[in-house]
């Protein structure tokens, strides 16, 4: 029965991907099935953090955080959760010896969104750090099915791609976390707000982080270097579409890929995956 419970664990979490976001669910479904269920288990532990930060308003959310946070390392102890996405992080962290400073350092930076500050270039880069790059790092765990030696290599380039996926939802969400969450993550911007100067360098470091993320997928295990790599191209498509907008443009709307134009990166990609042409 408990391999019942623990499969209606990953189960949960496979949903919770599936409704929060169809791009990473697609990009999922690319990678080797031994580690799909893995990579729904972070996706789903750190989805439900970012929830109660970003939605609960009518609720404490600094109760509700820290009432998370003690719940997830008791079921990383005990090997154990009646909560099937709590369930299902705990057997992922236990399986691939996920470092719990990876965990603290992400549930750090949801406690850094439970009430507005302003950024510096040091409070920018620890958010980052702990919001983006460190849930990287926990798949890159994966993806490496627990190889500390091949994990150590591969880390500085997960990080470069966790940053510039973060960074970029900071331009797409720019409407929606100032207007709905008073947030500007974006760090040494003055009282005119966002200008196009600071949005072409945004844009520059950008391009910089996925040249370097770029050498570290083609490294990948074949298990997951097309999945990555999907996303990898899904997101410069995004980039390149922000690239063509104003700011007004961005303070208006949240850019998105048409579905007919993620197919075709997804049939691209897994015709340069397939022909060794990554």
């Amino acid at each position: 029965m408990r391999k019942l419970f623990d499969k209606y664990s990953y189960e949960a979490s496979k949903k919770v991907t599936k409704s929060y976001s169809t791009s990473f669910y697609a990009g999922v479904r690319f990678l080797d099935k031994r580690i799909r269920d893995d990579v729904h288990a972070i996706y789903g532990f750190v989805r439900f953090a970012d929830e109660i930060v970003d939605t609960f308003h009518e609720q404490n959310k600094s109760e509700l955080l820290e009432e998370f946070k003690n719940d997830t390392y008791k079921a990383i102890e005990r090997g154990i959760s009646m909560n099937p996405i709590l369930n299902s992080f705990q057997a992922t962290v236990r399986k691939y010896n996920i470092d719990h400073q990876l965990i603290d350092q992400f549930l750090h930076s949801m406690e850094m969104d439970l009430n507005p500050l302003d950024y510096d270039d040091s409070k920018y880069k620890e958010y980052i750090l702990g919001s983006a790059e460190v849930v990287g790092l926990m798949c890159l765990k994966i993806f490496v099915f627990g190889d500390q030696a091949e994990y150590d290599r591969l880390t500085p380039f997960a990080m470069k791609l966790g940053s510039a996926f973060q960074k970029i939802n900071f331009l797409r969400d720019l409407k929606a976390d100032l207007d709905e969450l008073g947030r500007l993550y974006f760090p040494n911007i003055g009282p005119e707000g966002i200008t196009l100067e600071d949005k072409l360098a945004i844009e520059e470091e950008i391009e910089k982080e996925f040249e370097e993320a770029y050498k570290g997928i083609i490294q990948l295990p074949k298990s997951a270097r097309f999945g990555v790599y999907v996303s990898y191209s899904y997101y410069t498509r995004l980039l390149a579409k922000i690239k063509r907008k104003t700011i007004n443009d961005l303070m208006s709307e949240r850019i998105r890929v048409a579905d007919q134009t993620k197919m075709f990166i997804f049939f691209k990609s897994y015709v340069k995956n397939s022909f060794n042409l990554l």
